[in-house]
């Protein structure tokens, strides 16, 4: 009874993905992000491939949206904050596909997400 509950332990936390702000470093126009909410929606996209607006629009309202453009363009959106990040960024984050979003949440210093494809 103790193995099963702990392969279903394992099993169940290996779905989640931690996020280390202080271990990667994503850039905004002018400066190095800092996480100042406790969750934000994280979308991985690419502005050469994907149009913002309109991946924007499957997002719930609910949270502030932290978008990432593995693109490497600085833009500003309204009520978005936009961000680029390193090659090694986007490997640490283990993302295979894109666009990316999850829901991340701070638990204790570090955020923890479960990926949700589109």
């Amino acid at each position: 009874m103790v193995a099963a509950f702990f392969f279903y332990y394992n099993y169940k936390f290996s779905t989640y993905k931690f996020v280390d702000f202080n271990k990667i470093t994503l850039y905004t126009k002018s400066d190095i992000f800092e996480p100042k909410k406790d969750t934000y929606y994280l979308l991985i996209f690419s502005s050469k491939i994907s149009d913002l607006n309109s991946l924007i629009k499957k997002i719930p309202k609910d949270e502030p949206i932290l978008a990432i453009d593995i693109f490497q363009q600085r833009k500003q959106y309204p009520k978005i904050t936009y961000t680029t990040a390193g090659i090694n960024t986007i490997i640490n984050l283990n993302i295979y596909e894109d666009p990316v979003v999850a829901k991340i949440k701070r638990y204790h210093k570090n955020f923890i997400n479960k990926i949700v494809q589109f």
